[in-house]
C-alpha cells in the first residue's frame, strides 16, 4: 500500500495577529517553545507513515511558496503544489488527488492534514493513521478522524457516529500497534450553540471534526465527480490554470456532508487546532501540568512583570522587551515589532474584524 500524506498549508491564521502576518502565517510559527514551527512539527509527525520525504506532499498558496520551501528544505520540489489563489479546501483536495493519482495510481491512499494543528502522543498518532489507511485500503471509504471532545466547544464542527463496523487492527508487532473501533458517519454538524454542544458531549456519540481525511485516490475522485462534477472536469481538463474560475467551496460542503462512504475513526491522541491565542493557554497549561504538576496562573511567553494580574496570556517576539501588567485579568497581550494587541480572552474571535479595518488603511500595510 502506498500512503501519501498531504499537508494543507495555505491558511492565514489571522486570529494570531500580530504574530501571524500575510507572509508569516500561523503554520510558520513556533507557538509551544519546541523550536519547531507548526508546519515542521506536522511534517515530523507524517514522515514515519510516509516512509520518507519522497512521499510527503504539500499544497500551499502562491505567496507562501518560498516560505514553505524554507520551512521544509528536504521536501522534493515536485511534491509542492502551489495554488495561484485560494479557492477553499475542495479545490485543494481535488487538484492534489488528481496529481497524486497520475503519479501513483487510483489505489494510492492519501491523507490530508492541516499544517497548523498540535498533536500529542506521536506514536499513537502514527498508529491511528495506519488504522485509517487500512480502512481506506480495505473498502471504498472516506475516513475522517474524530477528536474526542473534552468540553462543549462552539468553535468546532461535530461528527455524529452511526453504526459500528468493528475494530480496525494494526499488527501488534509494528511500532504503535493498535486496534480502533470505526463507525459510519451519521451526520456532520457545523459549529453549534452552547446548549447543542453540551447535548452532543453528553450523548457520547459525537466527535470534533479535526479536518483530517484519508481515502484512496480513485474512491475520492469518483465521489467528487458525483457531487461536484464541474470542479473535477475543469481541473482534469485545464489543470491549475483554471483556478480563478473554480467555485470556492470547502471539502466538507462539497463532499463530506453528501457522500455515503464517510466513516469516522475516534482517536485517542491529544489534539488542538490552535485556532486563537486561547489555544496557547490550553497547550501551555497542559504541558506544565503534565511535566511537573504546575497550575499556571499567567501563560508567559515573554519577559513579564506582573502586579496583581491573573489569567493573562503574554507574548513578546523580542526577548529583550519587557511587558508590565498591573491589575489585569483574563487578557491577551501580544507585542510583535510595531504592533501591540491587547484583548480580553473572550473576544479574540474579533481580531479578524479589526484586521478588516487595518486592511482598509494603506498606512497599516506593513502590519498585515
Amino acid at each position: 500500500m502506498v500512503f501519501i500524506p498531504v499537508i494543507l498549508a495555505g491558511g492565514k491564521g489571522e486570529r494570531f495577529w500580530p504574530l501571524s502576518r500575510i507572509a508569516r502565517p500561523k503554520q510558520f510559527l513556533c507557538l509551544d517553545g519546541s523550536g519547531r514551527t507548526l508546519m515542521q512539527a506536522t511534517a515530523d509527525r507524517l514522515l514515519p507513515i510516509a516512509g520518507g520525504w519522497d512521499k510527503l506532499w504539500v499544497i500551499t498558496a502562491s505567496h507562501l511558496e518560498a516560505g514553505c520551501r524554507e520551512q521544509l528544505p528536504e521536501l522534493p520540489a515536485e511534491n509542492l503544489l502551489v495554488e495561484p489563489e485560494g479557492r477553499d479546501t475542495a479545490a485543494a483536495v481535488a487538484w492534489t488527488t488528481i496529481e497524486i493519482a497520475k503519479r501513483y495510481g487510483d489505489e494510492a491512499v492519501i491523507g490530508f492534514f492541516p499544517a497548523d494543528h498540535w498533536v500529542d502522543h506521536p506514536d499513537r498518532f502514527t498508529a491511528t493513521l495506519k488504522a485509517a489507511a487500512k480502512l481506506a485500503s480495505d473498502r471504498p471509504a472516506i475516513v475522517t478522524l474524530g477528536i474526542q471532545p473534552n468540553y462543549p466547544s462552539t468553535g468546532y464542527g461535530y461528527i455524529e457516529q452511526g453504526e459500528s463496523i468493528g475494530s480496525i487492527s494494526v499488527a501488534a508487532q509494528e511500532p504503535g500497534g493498535v486496534s480502533l473501533e470505526a463507525f459510519t458517519v451519521s451526520r456532520f454538524t457545523e459549529k453549534p450553540d452552547r446548549e447543542t454542544a453540551e447535548a452532543f458531549l453528553a450523548s457520547g456519540r459525537f466527535s470534533w471534526n479535526g479536518g483530517i481525511f484519508v481515502f484512496r485516490a480513485g474512491v475520492a475522485l469518483a465521489e467528487l465527480k458525483t457531487y461536484v462534477p464541474q470542479l473535477i472536469a475543469q481541473l482534469e481538463t485545464h489543470g491549475v490554470a483554471i483556478y480563478p474560475s473554480l467555485e470556492k467551496i470547502s471539502i466538507d460542503y462539497a463532499l463530506m456532508e453528501k457522500t455515503e462512504l464517510a466513516y469516522v475513526l475516534p482517536v485517542t491522541f491529544g489534539w488542538d487546532d490552535l485556532g486563537d491565542w486561547n489555544a496557547i493557554e490550553r497547550l501551555m497549561k497542559l504541558q506544565a501540568k503534565t511535566t511537573d504538576g504546575t497550575d499556571l496562573d499567567n501563560v508567559e511567553l515573554a519577559s513579564h512583570i506582573s502586579h496583581d494580574t491573573h489569567g493573562a496570556i503574554v507574548y513578546a517576539n523580542d526577548a529583550e522587551e519587557v511587558i508590565v501588567t498591573i491589575g489585569l485579568e483574563d487578557v491577551v497581550v501580544v507585542r510583535d515589532g510595531k504592533a501591540t494587541l491587547i484583548v480580553h480572552k473572550d473576544r479574540t474571535q474579533e481580531i479578524k474584524q479589526v484586521l478588516t479595518r487595518l486592511k482598509a488603511d494603506p498606512k497599516f500595510d506593513a502590519l498585515l
